[in-house]
């Protein structure tokens, strides 16, 4: 496939920012134990890479927009 065409196959994929489990367990101030959890049960949508997850800044921002919760 000619790198041009690759390039168009997914206009938005190279703008997208991948986190790190230890790196998205600093941004929400949680243990990486806690994301992995959440990784698991789906709760957090992550890709598999080799052994490893990475998870999209999009979708911890999304994770916590949605988990916000009104005590008052």
């Amino acid at each position: 496939m000619p790198a041009q065409q690759k390039e168009t196959a997914h206009p938005g994929l190279a703008q997208v920012q991948f986190l790190t489990i230890a790196e998205v367990a600093k941004v929400m101030r949680v243990s990486k134990m806690t994301v992995y959890r959440l990784v698991h049960s789906g709760e957090l949508p992550a890709v598999r890479v080799g052994k490893s997850f990475r998870v999209t800044e999009n979708a911890v921002q999304d994770y916590l927009e949605n988990a916000y919760y009104d005590a008052g």
